[in-house]
């Protein structure tokens, strides 16, 4: 499964570390993605997700199936 939230579509990014005397290395920035399941009340059961941690402030926001059909996905 690659590290990419199925809401938000976020992923990692490249940059730089910069130390004191201005060294740059490359690192790669990585999404904070969690796995989690997600009771779906149209579906009556939960479904499998990763989500980053912005995206789950959403859906304890607006809810789940709200924030789906916003994004165009299909919860099956």
């Amino acid at each position: 499964m690659s590290r990419i939230c199925e809401f938000s579509k976020k992923a990692s990014l490249v940059g730089n570390r910069v130390s004191h005397a201005n060294n740059k290395t490359k690192v790669r920035l990585q999404a904070n993605l969690q796995d989690k399941s997600i009771f779906v009340p149209s579906l009556g059961r939960s479904v499998r997700l990763r989500v980053s941690t912005s995206a789950l402030r959403t859906i304890n926001r607006i809810g789940v199936e709200a924030y789906a059909a916003k994004v165009g996905l299909k919860l099956a």
